[in-house]
């Protein structure tokens, strides 16, 4: 065979060989079609910082808190807005009067009243929450606990009088009402964004806290009222009474939160403040740690409750040390005073 003939044969087979892929073939692809491996990954949504409930965008989860001062004496019932409330605090005030520390993130809610004054409980009770703080009136000294606590925006009446409106078919003193859109509207954009403040369970994750008994009822006395929450399975919330009667909002429903802490809180005399009928306010003692009882989900959790400096938030943890795990959900924290009565069934 000529020599350049084999050379042509030669390289002829090597073409097909390359070309061939083992003897495979693949089907051509459309003309700028490229082929690549990928893999679907799925995103968490995030969380709201106090009810652990997903949020629909980051946006909403780091809003800012907002606090509002809610009036509790019987002639301010019923209140308007509690119900939205993400996380409700409740502490004794003076003269066996409590008032309500009511905190608003997740949800908004138009009106919220009847709204009152600073205590000086309240300065160290959002600390470690930041954010925004509604509330009308209170003595300088107060107001001066207020200012210089770090992170707070302050949205009195005094600072943004407009975001306030009076009903006049209200009671005296309890005519004060805003709304959450009013007051954030008044930061303008002010605030940091709100703290986790509790451990979460996660979806169907039991209670499983230390010594956790089942319970449907508790009671006790705070002040001079005597209040009680009742397990309902069917809403998967603590119905709510005061002095054995429901405890109900303006537009009819009656509080139910997800969770309930009673943390068994010293208070002690405010020094030289009394108010306007000559009753010594009171004072809680929240740094330290004390009892607490932590009721989520029909169950009764019996710890304690800690917080040892004033920029760190409370912890709850059960009678082995570990954190206690709330339902995502709202919650109400019940600032009892140490050694006052209570009760479960």
């Amino acid at each position: 065979m000529p020599r350049r003939l084999v050379l042509c044969v030669l390289v002829a087979a090597l073409v097909a060989a390359a070309c061939g892929g083992g003897g495979t073939k693949k089907k051509a692809l459309p003309q700028g079609t490229t082929t690549s491996e990928s893999t679907t990954t799925t995103t968490a949504p995030p969380l709201f910082p106090l009810t652990g409930a997903p949020a629909p965008d980051p946006n909403a989860a780091n809003r800012p808190a907002l606090t509002i001062k809610i009036e509790n004496i019987s002639t301010a019932r019923p209140q308007s807005g509690l119900d939205r409330a993400d996380l409700v605090y409740e502490e004794i005030v003076e003269g066996g009067i409590t008032r309500f520390v009511a905190i608003f993130q997740s949800h908004d809610a138009d009106p919220v009243g009847s709204i009152r004054s600073l205590r000086p409980t309240d300065p160290e009770l959002v600390r470690p929450i930041h954010g925004l703080f509604a509330y009308s009136g209170g003595t300088p000294k107060f107001k001066n606990l207020l200012h210089s606590t770090p992170g707070i925006v302050d949205v009195g009446y005094d600072t943004s009088p407009g975001a306030y409106f009076e009903r006049r078919e209200k009671p005296s003193d309890h005519r004060l009402f805003s709304s959450t859109p009013r007051l954030y509207g008044a930061a303008r954009g002010q605030g940091q964004a709100a703290p986790k403040l509790f451990t979460w369970l996660a979806p169907g994750q039991p209670i499983s806290g230390a010594g956790a008994v089942p319970v449907s009822h508790v009671d006790f006395q705070i002040g001079d009222d005597h209040d009680a929450y009742d397990w309902d399975p069917a809403i998967g919330g603590w119905k709510r009474s005061i002095n054995g009667l429901p405890h109900r909002v303006e537009a009819g429903f009656q509080l139910s939160p997800t969770n309930v802490i009673l943390q068994f809180t010293p208070y002690v005399i405010s020094p030289g403040d009394f108010d306007v009928v000559g009753s010594p306010v009171s004072v809680a003692n929240l740094i330290g740690t004390g009892d607490a009882w932590v009721l989520t989900g029909g169950m009764l959790v019996k710890g304690k409750w800690s917080k040892p400096s004033d920029d760190s938030p409370t912890t709850y943890t059960d009678v082995a040390g570990a954190p206690i795990a709330l339902t995502p959900g709202g919650t109400w924290v019940e600032l009892t005073a140490a050694g006052a009565p209570a009760s479960t069934r």
